[in-house]
């Protein structure tokens, strides 16, 4: 295939990953958001082989491992839960990450067959973006592996910090920017290799001492980070497509983080920077006191919806653990037969992910006009009768107004404590993921629903 027709498919595939983008922005048009970056990268991917020209033998290899790659990847698309989305995410951009140093190495260890000139005299130009290449996708690759870890439960969810840790880092990150500058004069295979293991050691110490409850925000910009990765190797490899893609997912998940940082109070070059300025997170958490609760069932439940005016649902992490959005979907259903408006609350961090509980509604086919962002319905709890608050944690607790040795000090919070009745459905008293106590159980309008998600959704459809 010619130069120039490969650059016409390229920027084809480059508009269809800007729709894609564009669809995904909207939970209306997320579906077709998605087959627009499905046909962008089929275009992609069907043109790099034609433009390639001769594979020889190789082309057997190329085809062979594409398959076993793709396999494996439906396979685990396939089985995996939506309750570990998160961590999924997360090990995809580990690999991001991992085939962008991989894609680096043979391009530093075989410059000739990318046409960036020979061994030791590697084009200037070609051996800078090799090396932010190698550096990023180093950094993206580890990094994502501990917050893989994380989300998994594997390692502990609270932040890991020792002094002088934010020196560490600076230190390394400046010994990167002068190990590429020497290497850009010496083209020593040592210097290269210094630049990666130096680069896998930053990825650690940079999300080691991030906590659980910013988490979503390290999933959106490691996103970020493997965007950039992408970009860098694609420069070195001259492939129009991979510049575009990297630099879309590059600067849409920048985006995206600094949107998320500002919605939860927290400093974006902070967050970015491994929580530079950040002060211990567990020092915040505080032993739980034994204090009253309110005890309640499903028929209790059931009364105070069925006689409400307006109903608000609160869904969280442990809606998704349990799977009851469907039975979710039935009991709105049934309160809308009542009479009873209802609409649902989302904060922007609630599950691991940003969008985790859009997907969730939108898997039971809940309208999307019926659901509504914190700023945009936070007002209403004050003129609410009862918030059906289930499985979140975090997102409604009230410490984070008025606790300033609160991990989640200053992170808006869905003012559910405000609502004339307050039904919280949870297995136990066990505070969330930020590893904290949360005073909306102890309210006087609370009454604590102890069961699974989904058993007691049901049961409350039952009672209605």
């Amino acid at each position: 295939m010619s130069a120039n027709l490969s650059a016409i498919f390229y920027l084809v595939s480059g508009i269809l990953f800007i729709l894609a983008l564009r669809g995904l922005s909207s939970p209306e048009t997320s579906r077709q958001g998605n087959y627009f970056g499905i046909a962008g990268m089929i275009i992609s991917i069907i043109v790099t082989f034609l433009s390639v020209g001769n594979f020889g033998t190789g082309f057997i290899y190329v085809l062979v491992f594409l398959l076993i790659g793709g396999s494996i990847g439906a396979f685990i698309a396939f089985r995996i839960p939506m309750t570990a989305m998160p961590e999924l995410v997360a090990g995809f951009h580990s690999l991001v990450g991992l085939a962008a140093v991989f894609v680096a190495i043979s391009a530093f260890l075989k410059p000739e067959a990318f046409s960036l000139g020979n061994v030791g005299n590697i084009k200037l130009a070609s051996l800078i973006e090799m090396s932010l290449g190698a550096a990023i996708g180093a950094i993206t690759f580890s990094g994502s592996i501990i917050a893989f870890l994380k989300l998994r439960g594997i390692m502990s969810g609270a932040p890991i910090t020792f002094k002088g840790q934010h020196l560490i880092n600076l230190l390394l990150g400046l010994a990167i920017i002068f190990l590429i500058y020497y290497l850009c004069i010496t083209q020593s295979s040592n210097v290269f290799w210094s630049v990666v293991f130096i680069s896998f050691a930053v990825g650690v110490l940079l999300i080691i001492p991030i906590g659980g409850a910013d988490m979503p925000v390290v999933i959106s910009m490691l996103n970020s980070y493997s965007g950039w990765a992408a970009a860098g190797i694609g420069f070195t490899l001259e492939n129009t497509a991979l510049i575009i893609t990297g630099a879309l997912v590059g600067s849409s998940g920048a985006i995206l983080s600094y949107i998320m940082c500002k919605g939860m109070n927290r400093s974006f070059f902070n967050v970015i920077l491994g929580g530079w300025g950040a002060t211990d997170q567990v020092s915040g958490s505080k032993t739980k006191e034994q204090k009253p609760v309110k005890n309640g069932n499903a028929d209790d439940a059931a009364f105070l919806m069925k006689n409400a005016s307006s109903v608000i649902i609160v869904p969280g992490y442990g809606m998704a653990v349990a799977q009851a959005q469907h039975a979710l979907r039935e009991m709105v259903d049934a309160l809308k037969k009542n009479g009873v408006k209802v609409s649902y609350a989302i904060h922007p961090v609630a599950g691991r992910m940003p969008g985790h509980m859009n997907v969730l509604l939108a898997e039971a086919n809940v309208p999307y006009d019926e659901v509504f962002e914190l700023e945009e319905i936070n007002n209403d709890f004050a003129n609410c009768d009862v918030a059906y608050v289930i499985g979140a944690n975090d997102v409604t607790n009230p410490v984070a107004k008025s606790d300033p040795q609160s991990p989640i000090y200053g992170m808006p919070v869905l003012d559910v404590e405000k609502s004339k009745s307050v039904l919280f459905v949870k297995r136990s008293l066990s505070p969330g993921y930020a590893g904290i106590d949360n005073d909306l159980f102890y309210r006087d309008n609370t009454l604590m629903l102890f069961a699974d998600a989904k058993k007691m959704t049901e049961e409350i459809v039952k009672s209605l």
